[in-house]
């Protein structure tokens, strides 16, 4: 029998990083008194990029010593300051997939290594 948490996940299953994108977008356009996103994006850059740090951190605290769910958080968080930081960089999400499928034309080692040598 499925647990509240995964049945919540099974119908959200539909909801993907795009769909995250343009709620990241939509609430940019909104009032700092009701939107988190909007308050974030006030506040700078260095404010967005040092909260994806936070978070990082924090998915790598739950990484090795917290429990499954407390992962499955962390990493939302973590994807969705990955998201405003971008944003607010002026990057699209389009842009970073673009990347990573450049890079699956090699392998990681190999592309590690083209890094090392530029």
């Amino acid at each position: 029998m499925q647990t509240g948490a995964e049945m919540v996940r099974k119908r959200m299953s539909e909801f993907n990083l795009n769909d995250l994108e343009k709620r990241v977008q939509q609430r940019a356009r909104e009032s700092a008194d009701e939107s988190y996103t909007r308050k974030l994006l006030d506040r700078g850059v260095i404010h967005c990029a040092k909260k994806l740090g936070e978070e990082a951190i924090e998915a790598t605290i739950a990484a090795v010593g917290e429990d499954r769910e407390r992962m499955i958080s962390e990493a939302a968080d973590v994807l969705y300051h990955l998201l405003v930081v971008l944003h607010v960089r002026g990057i699209t999400l389009a842009e970073v997939e673009s990347e990573l499928g450049a890079r699956t034309r090699q392998s990681g080692l190999d592309e590690k290594a083209a890094r090392k040598s530029g």
